[in-house]
């Protein structure tokens, strides 16, 4: 597949860890065509893939993955899916859960049943989460998430994930469609919307503001570049076995107070800019991902999520591009990451 031409469509790909595909994609794989499908909704920017745009091999449709007449136009001359499109917001999926089960599972199925109507599509691969699995204790550090792990999510956001993850699962099965399904932990890397908590804390501190940290700061999560997850999802669409899922880790856990005080030394700021607010609802403890599958049968493993290395990368480009965020943050609603 990687020396042959192929038409790829990537919904939500004018999205955080789409966008940064799109671009990977085009740059390892040149004889490749991309088709953008994305609703451009608050967290879709075009600014994300301004300097492919004009590309010959970059197409960008702009339509909703709820619409099918739209989909199987989109899809037309496609062979292959990568799923990205999605509510992703936890807080914003508390506040009001409609859009996300109207787009994670209403909107995977209508895609699903778009690439049966064509029946040309030979791979398509599900971005799922690990929040899926729900919460680890903070004192087995033993534990992993495997993708035998069962689903167990915690709130309206990792529910609809299980829900479409579960959908694509079953049309494999059912219409034998060749679905494959990734599952991923926290990202973090460059055009990630500024409501999330790497870019929300990086850029409050730029413009002298605190930060806002949830509970106790103890919550643990994995994080994974961007770009180490988007090497990733190339080698699932490329090699991943069809009905498989696979699980992608940075092997880089981080409390949330830890993350915090990185990001404050890293800036020469001092503790007395955290500003503790009070938890989340159902906010689980902890992540981890056992990405071991997918580095025996791939050959995949993190090489770019080392910490505090790609930190500091990451924010230097928040630093470095504050034309890009600037916009987005004045429109964003003050929510806490």
């Amino acid at each position: 597949m990687a020396g042959s031409e192929r038409r790829i469509l990537i919904t939500g790909g004018a999205g955080f860890i789409g966008s940064n595909f799109v671009r990977f994609v085009m740059h390892e794989r040149p004889r490749w065509r991309i088709v953008n499908y994305d609703a451009l909704t608050y967290a879709g920017n075009p600014a994300n893939l301004a300097d492919v745009a004009d590309d010959p091999r970059y197409e960008f449709v702009h339509g909703d993955i709820r619409d099918r007449d739209d989909l199987v136009h989109a899809l037309s001359g496609c062979d292959s899916v990568v799923h990205f499109a999605a509510e992703s917001h936890v807080d914003r999926s508390i506040a009001d859960a409609s859009p996300f089960v109207s787009t994670n599972v209403l909107g995977t199925q209508v895609l699903l049943d778009a690439c049966r109507e064509l029946g040309t599509i030979e791979r398509f691969v599900h971005i799922g989460t690990d929040e899926v699995y729900g919460e680890l204790p903070l004192d087995r550090p033993d534990l992993k998430f495997t993708e035998q792990t069962p689903l167990k999510p915690n709130s309206p956001y990792s529910a609809s994930k299980a829900a479409g993850d579960l959908l694509a699962l079953s049309y494999h099965t059912t219409f034998g469609l060749p679905v494959v399904v990734t599952r991923c932990s926290n990202n973090f890397g460059p055009y990630q919307y500024p409501e999330k908590v790497i870019p929300l804390f990086v850029t409050n501190l730029i413009d002298g503001q605190k930060v806002p940290l949830y509970g106790d700061g103890l919550n643990v999560r994995d994080w994974l570049h961007v770009i180490d997850h988007c090497e990733a999802v190339l080698a699932v669409l490329e090699r991943g076995e069809l009905g498989e899922v696979y699980n992608i880790g940075g092997n880089n856990e981080q409390s949330n107070i830890k993350l915090t005080h990185t990001i404050l030394d890293l800036i020469g700021c001092g503790k007395d800019m955290i500003q503790p607010v009070e938890d989340r609802l159902g906010h689980d403890r902890r992540y981890a991902i056992d990405s071991t599958k997918i580095q025996s049968e791939l050959g995949w493993r993190a090489t770019r999520s080392t910490w505090p290395e790609a930190l500091a990368q990451t924010i230097d480009w928040y630093k470095s591009n504050e034309s890009w965020w600037r916009p987005l943050k004045q429109r964003t609603s003050p929510t806490v990451a």
